[in-house]
Parts: structure tokens; sequence; C-alpha cells
């Protein structure tokens, strides 16, 4: 599909972009104009006036917005800080892309399901998320939804990569370390690579901008903006995840010794925040809409290992 760079002067404003996704978007973005990314001093997400007065100054023409509070079980003793950065700094991102024109992306999360349905999810399925992390991920969306802004929502799951904390680094670091790794095998998703929700990122942002044809931006996101799943693409569990990374970690280091996996179910792995059972993500909207698949999350993997 045909892709267009912005126009001559606009701006992209990107946050977090020192975190996995951010990162990745750092890169992938440039090629498409000039990208803002202000460190946490410059534009404090836990605090809205440093949101509004960083894209006052910016007028971008796009707002990136992976940062966020992840901090899943923390957030059950923090949630005021949790809501503060999930969905007030999206209200204030909102109504600020909206009074100049701009679009937003948002990134949001398979926590807004409560994981009880037995098939992928669709983006018109009901939410009832199951921790404050998800309750306030959800809350921005919708604030971002009732400010009026042009926008995008790309809900995503598991997200790892090679750079940052993540599911795939912590298992490599302790399958060195230790004998055994009990890992839980009773919640079903699929792994995202950073890089891979990037590039789409990237692809989306430049079909928009060739398909605007001298519509307002914003006019145009209001028809065509909408919520979509971008998840990896198959499906497995943690315990899936962490035993495919150490076999071919295996391979490519026969010589190192690392710990055997052990399934183990969600109740003997407590943890202070509930998490969903099915993560599983339905991508169809974002194949029919914009010709993109997410990749396999086996073929990831083997991607991101070949890197470390």
């Amino acid at each position: 599909m045909e892709r267009s760079a912005l126009p001559a002067g606009g701006r992209i404003l990107l946050t977090g972009a020192t975190g996995q996704v951010g990162g990745e978007l750092l890169e992938t973005l440039k090629p498409l104009g000039e990208v803002v990314a202000p460190s946490r001093a410059n534009m404090d997400l836990a605090n809205t006036a440093s949101v509004r007065e960083t894209i006052r100054a910016v007028r971008p023409r796009w707002i990136v917005n992976p940062g966020a509070y992840t901090a899943v079980d923390k957030a059950e003793s923090e949630p005021e800080l949790a809501y503060a950065v999930n969905a007030e700094a999206v209200r204030v991102m909102g109504q600020e892309a909206r009074a100049i024109g701009a679009g937003v992306i948002h990134f949001s999360t398979d926590y807004v399901f409560d994981g009880s349905a037995s098939a992928p999810y669709r983006e018109t399925d009901s939410t009832r998320p199951v921790s404050v992390y998800g309750a306030s991920k959800l809350a921005g969306e919708r604030a971002l939804a009732e400010s009026g802004a042009g926008h995008m929502i790309f809900r995503t799951s598991w997200v790892y990569g090679a750079r940052g904390k993540n599911f795939l680094l912590t298992i490599l670091k302790l399958a060195r370390e230790r004998e055994r790794l009990r890992v839980v095998a009773d919640q079903y998703g699929a792994p995202t690579w950073s890089r891979d929700l990037a590039r789409m990122t990237a692809e989306v942002i430049g079909q928009c901008e060739a398909d605007v044809r001298g519509f307002e931006l914003a006019t145009f996101l209001f028809d065509t903006g909408q919520t979509y799943h971008a998840a990896g693409a198959g499906e497995t569990t943690w315990y899936g995840f962490a035993a495919e990374a150490v076999r071919l970690q295996r391979e490519k280091e026969p010589g190192t010794r690392f710990a055997a996996i052990e399934a183990i179910t969600t109740l003997e792995y407590p943890t202070p925040a509930k998490r969903p059972a099915n993560s599983r993500m339905n991508g169809a909207r974002l194949m029919e809409r914009f010709g993109w698949k997410m990749m396999d999350w086996r073929d990831s993997l083997r991607e991101v290992l070949a890197e470390l």
C-alpha cells in the first residue's frame, strides 16, 4: 500500500522513548519526519501540566504515546499514579490534540479484558479489567475517545524485545543462574516483538498521510481511526514462551547449562494483580484496514535471540 511522509514542518511527539516500544519507535518513525522525544524531566506523564506545556510547545502533527505506567503488581498499591499516567495524561493529550488538529496514536493492553473468553478477543468484545493496571489503561482509552481528538488505539500483549526489562530477558538470565524455573502454563496469549509493533505504527502513519489527500488529519481520523488489536500472531503460554526461548538458546550455546523449565498453574504463583487467563487477540481488523499482519511469536523470538 502507498505510504507517505509527514507534510513539510510536521512533527511527531513521541513519549516513553526510553522504553521497549518507544525506543524502537524512535528509529522507525524517523523516516516519516521530525521526531521530538522529550525526556521524563521535560515531559512527566504523571504531571498533566507538564504534558500540556510540552504539546503546546511542540505543536505536533501526531502524538504517539507508548509511555505508560506498566508495573502491573505495584499498581495495586499505587492506583493514583497508575491512573495519572495511564488515564489523565492521555486525557490531556486528547484535549490538546483536538485543539491543534493533531492525530493521536495510543497503545493499550490485553489487560482491559478479564480473560474469561474462550476465543481470541475482538475489538468489539466487552471490556472488564480485573486489575488496577487494566482499569487504568481502559480509563485512558475512554478518556482519549471522549476528548474528541482524531485517534487510533492499538491494544497489544506480552511485549518483549532485545532491550529494556521484559519476560524473555529475565527468563534467559535466571535460566543461566538456576537449575529449575517454574513458569505459569495456564495463561494463554502471544508475545509481541516491540520492533514489529513499531514498524506497524510507522506503516499506519505513512498510510494515513497518503490517504489524507488534502483533508484535515483530525477529520480523516474521525472516519478511519478506531481501536485495533496488534499482538503477536499464534498463541502460547508463559511456560511455552520460556521453554521455547531456552530451547533455542541452548542450540546457540551448546556448552552452556540452562535451567529446566517446569509448568505450574496460576494458583501456584500468586501475584498482587490478577492476570487474564486468555490474552489472545484477533488481529483481523488491522489486516483488513492496513494490510498488516503481526509476526508469529516464534518467528519474532528467533529474530530477537539473534540480536542478543
